[in-house]
């Protein structure tokens, strides 16, 4: 997914799913916390825009196909048959999917859109975050349906102060068609906001811990890969969620991972540097610390654990331009400064 609005940028930790009632998908990341005042009447401006179109009249970039399906069922690793064959229908969560952009992004935003998040730039809230979205099915997608959407900026709330920062959450809705006729509804809501804080020069971004993982960075603290295992299916999963994607059991334990795993995929940050993602000895090749301050590029994996569940960390112990696909790798903890333990893995030898 890409990093704009529509999803969660690279690197961020990624939204809970759960099954809603009516057939809905409900993602939620962030709550809205207590309102604070409105300086200027700003509140007043943006709440004009509630009603106005965001976009008119957009046409999805390619039909429903069978190989956007079986990618976004070999990421997720979906297995349900009725996502295959010749009477295949698509993931009813790809609903965003067919309605985005690409780095190319839309061509169908309205003005009144711009303008918002001008205003909104403009009074200092440059940032933006997603918080949640809920989608609505009518009827299923098959191969071959003509996707076409409009977009309305159905709610701007009041300035709400998060430990993000401050700042406005922004709901807008989508009604998405198929062939003309109405398939579903997409509700998305993000939070443009001023940071509270900067992170300190040089100090690696915390994790965000909430209700749903703290059990999985106690584990990390007593140097344990914590995996959740549903105690009604048995079912592992990972990243922790309140509940079984498999059979909606709320009640779960957790099994320790054995700390063998395999590069399932992996990318290398090479820019933007950022100084508190230090580059550990013996996993940089040539001249990849310019600045001196420890950033030069790192690789970045989608470890498959001896157990089956997928996680991302980093790769450490051999040079980033080594790294493959395939590669054993093994468990290991990184102290990156006083506060602060994370799970990676190392290759090579120790892999």
């Amino acid at each position: 997914m890409s990093a704009s609005p529509e999803a969660p940028a690279a690197g961020a930790e990624t939204p809970p799913t759960g099954a809603g009632p009516e057939g809905r998908s409900v993602r939620r990341a962030v709550e809205a916390p207590s309102t604070s005042p409105d300086p200027g009447g700003l509140y007043g401006r943006l709440k004009a825009y509630e009603g106005r179109s965001a976009a008119n009249e957009g046409v999805g970039k390619d039909l429903v196909n069978e190989p956007m399906i079986r990618h976004w069922c070999e990421a997720m690793g979906d297995t349900n048959p009725a996502y295959r064959g010749p009477d295949a229908i698509a993931p009813p969560t790809m609903l965003q999917a067919w309605t985005m952009g690409g780095l190319s992004g839309h061509s169908d935003r309205s003005g009144a859109h711009d303008e918002l998040f001008a205003l909104l730039d403009e009074a200092g809230f440059t940032s933006v975050v997603a918080t949640d979205c809920e989608q609505e099915y009518v009827r299923e997608l098959r191969p071959g349906d003509r996707i076409t959407y409009d977009s309305v900026i159905e709610t701007v709330s009041e300035r709400k102060t998060t430990k993000l920062g401050t700042g406005h959450f922004i709901t807008t809705r989508m009604d998405v068609r198929a062939n003309g006729k109405l398939v579903g509804r997409h509700r998305f809501r993000i939070l443009k906001y001023a940071p509270a804080r900067r992170t300190p020069q040089g100090r690696r971004p915390r994790p965000v811990v909430n209700r749903d993982n703290a059990g999985f960075w106690d584990g990390v603290a007593a140097h344990k890969l914590l995996i959740q295992r549903c105690t009604g299916c048995g079912e592992l999963r990972f990243p922790w969620l309140p509940g079984c994607n498999g059979c909606g059991a709320a009640e779960w334990d957790t099994v320790e991972a054995s700390g063998a795993g395999t590069v399932f995929s992996y990318v290398v940050m090479h820019h933007p540097r950022f100084p508190g993602f230090t580059v550990p000895e013996g996993t940089a090749a040539g001249d990849t610390d310019p600045d001196g301050d420890g950033s030069g590029p790192y690789a970045v994996g989608l470890i498959e654990l001896a157990e089956g569940v997928r996680m991302i960390s980093n790769v450490v112990g051999v040079p980033y331009d080594k790294v493959r696909i395939g590669m054993p790798v093994r468990l290991e903890f990184l102290r990156v400064d006083e506060e602060l333990e994370l799970p990676v893995f190392r290759g090579g030898e120790g892999g």
